[in-house]
Protein backbone atom coordinates (compact mmCIF):
# COMPACT_ATOMS: atom_id res chain seq x y z
CA UNK A 1 0.00 0.00 0.00
CA UNK A 2 1.30 3.51 -0.74
CA UNK A 3 0.68 5.54 2.54
CA UNK A 4 -1.68 8.70 1.52
CA UNK A 5 -0.46 10.75 4.37
CA UNK A 6 -4.05 10.52 5.87
CA UNK A 7 -5.96 9.07 8.49
CA UNK A 8 -9.71 8.35 9.27
CA UNK A 9 -10.26 10.43 12.57
CA UNK A 10 -10.21 8.14 15.74
CA UNK A 11 -13.86 6.96 17.05
CA UNK A 12 -15.03 9.08 19.62
CA UNK A 13 -15.35 6.72 22.62
CA UNK A 14 -16.79 7.22 26.13
CA UNK A 15 -16.75 5.49 29.85
CA UNK A 16 -20.44 4.35 28.55
CA UNK A 17 -21.21 3.21 25.13
CA UNK A 18 -19.67 3.88 21.99
CA UNK A 19 -21.61 5.54 19.57
CA UNK A 20 -20.83 4.66 16.15
CA UNK A 21 -21.24 7.03 13.16
CA UNK A 22 -23.25 5.32 10.22
CA UNK A 23 -22.90 7.01 6.62
CA UNK A 24 -24.02 6.18 2.99
CA UNK A 25 -21.69 7.08 0.32
CA UNK A 26 -22.43 6.91 -3.22
CA UNK A 27 -19.32 6.05 -5.29
CA UNK A 28 -19.31 6.39 -9.56
CA UNK A 29 -16.75 5.72 -11.95
CA UNK A 30 -18.20 7.30 -15.13
CA UNK A 31 -15.94 6.30 -18.26
CA UNK A 32 -16.46 6.87 -22.18
CA UNK A 33 -17.41 3.09 -21.92
CA UNK A 34 -18.55 1.63 -19.17
CA UNK A 35 -19.74 3.36 -16.05
CA UNK A 36 -19.51 1.80 -12.55
CA UNK A 37 -21.99 2.77 -9.39
CA UNK A 38 -22.03 1.72 -5.70
CA UNK A 39 -23.35 2.35 -2.54
CA UNK A 40 -21.14 1.76 0.51
CA UNK A 41 -22.15 1.58 3.82
CA UNK A 42 -19.51 3.70 6.49
CA UNK A 43 -19.46 2.92 10.25
CA UNK A 44 -16.35 4.87 11.66
CA UNK A 45 -13.50 2.92 10.16
CA UNK A 46 -15.90 0.10 9.00
CA UNK A 47 -16.54 -0.03 5.04
CA UNK A 48 -19.51 -2.04 3.27
CA UNK A 49 -20.58 -2.25 -0.13
CA UNK A 50 -24.24 -2.27 -0.22
CA UNK A 51 -24.63 -2.09 -3.91
CA UNK A 52 -22.89 -1.80 -6.52
CA UNK A 53 -23.84 -1.87 -10.90
CA UNK A 54 -21.87 -1.74 -13.92
CA UNK A 55 -23.72 0.23 -16.97
CA UNK A 56 -22.59 0.15 -20.48
CA UNK A 57 -22.30 4.59 -20.53
CA UNK A 58 -23.74 4.67 -23.91
CA UNK A 59 -26.88 2.95 -23.67
CA UNK A 60 -27.59 6.57 -21.76
CA UNK A 61 -28.10 9.87 -22.73
CA UNK A 62 -27.31 11.47 -19.45
CA UNK A 63 -25.71 10.83 -16.49
CA UNK A 64 -28.85 11.85 -14.57
CA UNK A 65 -30.67 9.40 -16.86
CA UNK A 66 -28.14 6.11 -15.78
CA UNK A 67 -28.04 7.67 -11.96
CA UNK A 68 -32.40 7.37 -11.84
CA UNK A 69 -32.26 4.03 -12.85
CA UNK A 70 -29.21 2.92 -10.30
CA UNK A 71 -30.93 4.62 -6.97
CA UNK A 72 -34.42 3.45 -5.28
CA UNK A 73 -36.25 6.69 -3.27
CA UNK A 74 -35.77 5.10 -0.65
CA UNK A 75 -31.63 4.81 -1.12
CA UNK A 76 -31.50 8.61 -1.82
CA UNK A 77 -32.79 9.55 1.06
CA UNK A 78 -30.41 7.58 2.80
CA UNK A 79 -27.08 9.17 1.02
CA UNK A 80 -25.19 11.60 3.33
CA UNK A 81 -22.39 11.64 0.67
CA UNK A 82 -21.49 11.29 -2.94
CA UNK A 83 -18.15 11.12 -5.20
CA UNK A 84 -18.23 10.87 -9.11
CA UNK A 85 -15.46 10.34 -10.88
CA UNK A 86 -15.57 11.32 -14.35
CA UNK A 87 -13.56 11.43 -17.70
CA UNK A 88 -13.37 14.89 -18.69
CA UNK A 89 -12.43 18.50 -17.01
CA UNK A 90 -13.66 19.73 -13.84
CA UNK A 91 -14.66 23.00 -14.02
CA UNK A 92 -17.17 25.22 -11.74
CA UNK A 93 -18.75 22.10 -10.26
CA UNK A 94 -19.39 20.52 -13.87
CA UNK A 95 -17.85 18.57 -16.39
CA UNK A 96 -18.74 17.75 -19.74
CA UNK A 97 -17.20 13.88 -20.84
CA UNK A 98 -14.50 13.92 -22.96
CA UNK A 99 -16.21 10.99 -24.56
CA UNK A 100 -19.45 11.10 -23.90
CA UNK A 101 -22.11 13.54 -24.67
CA UNK A 102 -22.92 13.85 -20.97
CA UNK A 103 -22.54 17.11 -18.94
CA UNK A 104 -22.27 15.86 -15.01
CA UNK A 105 -23.42 18.69 -12.77
CA UNK A 106 -22.40 18.96 -9.31
CA UNK A 107 -26.10 20.84 -8.38
CA UNK A 108 -27.63 18.30 -10.26
CA UNK A 109 -25.99 15.27 -8.76
CA UNK A 110 -26.96 16.81 -5.24
CA UNK A 111 -30.38 17.18 -5.81
CA UNK A 112 -30.51 14.27 -7.18
CA UNK A 113 -29.45 12.40 -4.51
CA UNK A 114 -30.46 14.98 -1.90
CA UNK A 115 -27.56 15.72 0.07
CA UNK A 116 -24.96 19.00 -0.34
CA UNK A 117 -21.73 16.66 0.45
CA UNK A 118 -21.24 16.12 -3.48
CA UNK A 119 -17.40 16.28 -5.70
CA UNK A 120 -17.29 14.97 -8.88
CA UNK A 121 -12.94 14.45 -9.77
CA UNK A 122 -11.41 13.76 -13.12
CA UNK A 123 -11.09 10.30 -13.32
CA UNK A 124 -7.23 10.12 -13.28
CA UNK A 125 -7.90 12.10 -9.74
CA UNK A 126 -9.91 9.38 -8.89
CA UNK A 127 -7.60 6.69 -9.93
CA UNK A 128 -4.86 8.53 -8.29
CA UNK A 129 -6.64 8.28 -4.50
CA UNK A 130 -7.39 4.90 -5.23
CA UNK A 131 -3.70 3.87 -6.08
CA UNK A 132 -2.96 5.50 -2.88
CA UNK A 133 -4.62 2.72 -0.83
CA UNK A 134 -4.52 -0.66 -2.83
CA UNK A 135 -2.36 -3.57 -1.94
CA UNK A 136 0.68 -4.69 -3.00
CA UNK A 137 -0.90 -7.46 -4.55
CA UNK A 138 -2.99 -5.29 -6.90
CA UNK A 139 0.31 -4.35 -8.79
CA UNK A 140 2.61 -6.28 -11.34
CA UNK A 141 6.48 -4.25 -11.64
CA UNK A 142 7.68 -3.59 -15.33
CA UNK A 143 10.90 -2.43 -14.60
CA UNK A 144 13.13 -5.03 -13.44
CA UNK A 145 16.17 -2.41 -12.24
CA UNK A 146 13.10 -0.78 -9.92
CA UNK A 147 14.10 0.79 -6.46
CA UNK A 148 11.64 1.56 -3.85
CA UNK A 149 11.69 5.33 -3.07
CA UNK A 150 9.44 7.80 -1.83
CA UNK A 151 8.38 10.67 -3.88
CA UNK A 152 5.97 12.10 -6.53
CA UNK A 153 4.06 9.41 -7.93
CA UNK A 154 3.00 9.87 -12.01
CA UNK A 155 -0.38 8.28 -13.11
CA UNK A 156 -1.03 7.20 -16.94
CA UNK A 157 -4.08 4.99 -17.94
CA UNK A 158 -4.86 4.24 -21.39
CA UNK A 159 -8.93 3.13 -22.08
CA UNK A 160 -11.71 4.80 -23.64
CA UNK A 161 -8.82 7.77 -23.73
CA UNK A 162 -6.06 8.33 -22.34
CA UNK A 163 -5.34 9.60 -18.51
CA UNK A 164 -2.52 11.06 -16.85
CA UNK A 165 -2.25 12.46 -13.17
CA UNK A 166 0.71 13.50 -10.67
CA UNK A 167 0.33 12.65 -7.00
CA UNK A 168 2.60 15.09 -5.73
CA UNK A 169 4.79 14.54 -2.35
CA UNK A 170 5.86 17.05 -0.23
CA UNK A 171 7.88 15.40 2.54
CA UNK A 172 4.96 14.27 4.82
CA UNK A 173 1.79 13.31 2.27
CA UNK A 174 0.34 13.29 -1.26
CA UNK A 175 -1.61 16.16 -2.80
CA UNK A 176 -3.39 14.82 -6.18
CA UNK A 177 -3.10 16.89 -9.23
CA UNK A 178 -5.23 16.04 -12.50
CA UNK A 179 -4.28 16.79 -15.50
CA UNK A 180 -5.78 16.59 -19.44
CA UNK A 181 -1.95 15.29 -20.19
CA UNK A 182 -3.35 12.25 -22.97
CA UNK A 183 -4.49 15.28 -25.06
CA UNK A 184 -0.97 16.59 -25.85
CA UNK A 185 0.46 16.48 -29.15
CA UNK A 186 1.97 13.30 -30.64
CA UNK A 187 5.67 13.34 -30.74
CA UNK A 188 7.02 10.74 -33.31
CA UNK A 189 10.48 9.23 -32.78
CA UNK A 190 11.22 7.63 -35.75
CA UNK A 191 10.60 7.26 -39.67
CA UNK A 192 7.35 4.90 -38.80
CA UNK A 193 6.01 7.08 -36.25
CA UNK A 194 6.26 9.72 -38.19
CA UNK A 195 4.45 8.03 -41.22
CA UNK A 196 2.09 6.85 -38.67
CA UNK A 197 1.58 10.90 -37.62
CA UNK A 198 0.85 11.42 -41.26
CA UNK A 199 -1.41 8.97 -41.80
CA UNK A 200 -3.54 10.36 -39.08
CA UNK A 201 -3.63 13.77 -39.72
CA UNK A 202 -5.59 13.06 -42.95
CA UNK A 203 -8.34 11.47 -40.35
CA UNK A 204 -7.24 14.39 -37.78
CA UNK A 205 -6.44 17.13 -39.35
CA UNK A 206 -5.01 19.77 -37.27
CA UNK A 207 -3.74 17.76 -33.78
CA UNK A 208 -2.91 14.14 -33.18
CA UNK A 209 -3.35 13.69 -29.80
CA UNK A 210 -1.48 10.98 -27.68
CA UNK A 211 -5.21 9.82 -26.99
CA UNK A 212 -5.56 9.28 -30.64
CA UNK A 213 -3.09 6.73 -30.80
CA UNK A 214 -2.77 5.07 -27.07
CA UNK A 215 -6.85 4.20 -26.13
CA UNK A 216 -8.73 1.57 -27.55
CA UNK A 217 -9.51 4.16 -30.53
CA UNK A 218 -5.71 4.21 -31.04
CA UNK A 219 -4.91 0.62 -30.89
CA UNK A 220 -7.20 0.10 -33.91
CA UNK A 221 -6.10 3.43 -35.41
CA UNK A 222 -2.40 1.91 -35.56
CA UNK A 223 -3.69 -1.65 -36.84
CA UNK A 224 -5.52 0.46 -39.89
CA UNK A 225 -2.25 1.87 -40.32
CA UNK A 226 -0.18 -1.00 -40.44
CA UNK A 227 -2.54 -2.77 -42.71
CA UNK A 228 -2.68 0.39 -45.17
CA UNK A 229 1.37 0.37 -45.45
CA UNK A 230 0.86 -3.61 -46.30
CA UNK A 231 3.06 -4.62 -43.12
CA UNK A 232 1.18 -8.18 -43.29
CA UNK A 233 -2.01 -9.80 -44.74
CA UNK A 234 -5.22 -8.92 -42.43
CA UNK A 235 -6.24 -12.17 -41.02
CA UNK A 236 -9.81 -12.61 -42.03
CA UNK A 237 -10.97 -13.99 -39.02
CA UNK A 238 -9.57 -11.04 -37.27
CA UNK A 239 -11.19 -8.67 -39.09
CA UNK A 240 -14.48 -10.58 -38.81
CA UNK A 241 -14.46 -10.70 -35.26
CA UNK A 242 -14.06 -6.73 -35.35
CA UNK A 243 -17.10 -6.20 -37.40
CA UNK A 244 -18.88 -8.18 -34.57
CA UNK A 245 -17.34 -7.28 -30.55
CA UNK A 246 -15.10 -4.25 -29.64
CA UNK A 247 -12.44 -4.07 -32.40
CA UNK A 248 -9.73 -2.62 -29.90
CA UNK A 249 -11.02 -5.76 -27.43
CA UNK A 250 -10.40 -8.32 -31.03
CA UNK A 251 -6.84 -6.56 -31.71
CA UNK A 252 -5.38 -6.50 -28.20
CA UNK A 253 -6.58 -10.74 -27.61
CA UNK A 254 -5.13 -11.89 -30.78
CA UNK A 255 -1.98 -9.19 -29.94
CA UNK A 256 -1.40 -11.54 -27.02
CA UNK A 257 -1.98 -14.95 -28.02
CA UNK A 258 -0.11 -14.38 -31.56
CA UNK A 259 -2.81 -15.59 -34.04
CA UNK A 260 -2.11 -12.88 -36.21
CA UNK A 261 1.15 -11.02 -37.57
CA UNK A 262 -0.93 -7.86 -38.16
CA UNK A 263 -2.48 -7.61 -34.69
CA UNK A 264 0.32 -8.63 -33.00
CA UNK A 265 2.64 -6.22 -34.67
CA UNK A 266 -0.29 -3.05 -34.07
CA UNK A 267 0.31 -3.77 -29.82
CA UNK A 268 3.99 -4.48 -30.12
CA UNK A 269 4.17 -0.66 -31.28
CA UNK A 270 1.07 0.24 -28.78
CA UNK A 271 3.03 -0.85 -26.27
CA UNK A 272 5.92 0.95 -27.50
CA UNK A 273 4.24 4.10 -27.93
CA UNK A 274 2.60 4.18 -24.24
CA UNK A 275 5.82 3.54 -23.03
CA UNK A 276 7.24 6.51 -24.96
CA UNK A 277 4.43 8.70 -23.29
CA UNK A 278 5.16 7.18 -20.20
CA UNK A 279 8.71 8.44 -20.17
CA UNK A 280 7.56 11.79 -21.21
CA UNK A 281 5.43 11.78 -18.54
CA UNK A 282 8.00 11.03 -15.61
CA UNK A 283 10.47 13.22 -17.13
CA UNK A 284 7.61 16.48 -15.84
CA UNK A 285 7.70 14.95 -12.81
CA UNK A 286 10.26 13.28 -12.09
CA UNK A 287 8.50 10.35 -10.06
CA UNK A 288 10.35 8.35 -7.83
CA UNK A 289 7.72 7.08 -5.79
CA UNK A 290 6.97 5.10 -9.38
CA UNK A 291 4.85 5.46 -12.49
CA UNK A 292 1.43 3.51 -12.49
CA UNK A 293 -0.40 2.41 -15.44
CA UNK A 294 -4.11 2.34 -14.63
CA UNK A 295 -7.21 1.86 -17.12
CA UNK A 296 -9.18 -0.92 -18.98
CA UNK A 297 -6.11 -2.19 -21.09
CA UNK A 298 -2.85 -2.55 -19.49
CA UNK A 299 -3.81 -4.89 -17.26
CA UNK A 300 -5.85 -7.29 -20.13
CA UNK A 301 -2.11 -6.65 -22.41
CA UNK A 302 0.33 -7.66 -19.36
CA UNK A 303 1.92 -10.32 -21.26
CA UNK A 304 3.05 -8.14 -23.79
CA UNK A 305 3.94 -4.97 -21.50
CA UNK A 306 6.23 -7.44 -20.12
CA UNK A 307 8.47 -7.71 -23.44
CA UNK A 308 11.01 -5.28 -23.98
CA UNK A 309 9.12 -2.54 -26.20
CA UNK A 310 7.55 -0.80 -23.20
CA UNK A 311 10.66 -0.11 -20.83
CA UNK A 312 12.70 0.87 -23.70
CA UNK A 313 10.95 3.04 -25.17
CA UNK A 314 10.37 4.70 -21.46
CA UNK A 315 14.02 4.83 -21.13
CA UNK A 316 14.82 6.30 -24.49
CA UNK A 317 15.43 9.78 -23.41
CA UNK A 318 19.19 10.33 -24.19
CA UNK A 319 20.85 11.91 -21.46
CA UNK A 320 18.36 12.10 -19.01
CA UNK A 321 17.99 8.15 -19.41
CA UNK A 322 20.03 7.65 -15.87
CA UNK A 323 17.36 9.67 -14.13
CA UNK A 324 14.54 6.57 -15.51
CA UNK A 325 16.40 3.87 -15.01
CA UNK A 326 15.49 2.92 -11.49
CA UNK A 327 12.28 4.06 -11.56
CA UNK A 328 9.68 1.69 -10.70
CA UNK A 329 6.77 0.75 -13.05
CA UNK A 330 3.92 -1.07 -12.54
CA UNK A 331 0.60 -1.99 -13.53
CA UNK A 332 -2.46 -1.56 -11.89
CA UNK A 333 -4.52 -5.04 -11.86
CA UNK A 334 -7.98 -3.52 -9.78
CA UNK A 335 -10.27 -2.52 -12.40
CA UNK A 336 -12.55 -0.79 -10.24
CA UNK A 337 -9.70 1.77 -8.49
CA UNK A 338 -11.30 4.62 -9.89
CA UNK A 339 -14.18 3.94 -7.83
CA UNK A 340 -12.44 2.94 -4.76
CA UNK A 341 -10.96 6.25 -4.92
CA UNK A 342 -14.10 8.23 -5.16
CA UNK A 343 -14.79 6.41 -2.22
CA UNK A 344 -11.58 7.50 -0.16
CA UNK A 345 -11.89 10.98 -1.24
CA UNK A 346 -15.25 11.30 0.12
CA UNK A 347 -14.29 9.03 3.23
CA UNK A 348 -11.45 9.84 3.77
CA UNK A 349 -9.73 13.33 1.80
CA UNK A 350 -12.75 15.12 3.23
CA UNK A 351 -12.50 14.77 6.91
CA UNK A 352 -15.50 16.77 7.49
CA UNK A 353 -18.05 14.22 6.67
Amino acid sequence: MIHAGLSMPAPVSSPAKQTRSRRICLAGDAGGTKTILALFEIEDNDVKCLKKEQFPSADYQTFAELLTSFLTDAERRQITAACIGASGVIANGSCETTNLPWVLSRNEISEQVNTDNVWLLNDLEATAWGLLNLPERNFVELNPNAKQQQGNIAVIAAGTGLGEAIIAWDGAGYHVIASEGGHAAFAPTDEREIALLSYLLEKYPGHISCERLISGEGLVNIYQFLKHANYAQASPETERRMTEQDPAAVIGEAGVEGSDALSVEALKLFCSLYGAEAGNLALKCLPYGGVYLAGGIAAKILPMLQQEAFMRSFLAKGRCRAALDEISVKVCTNPEVALLGALHYAKVAKLEL
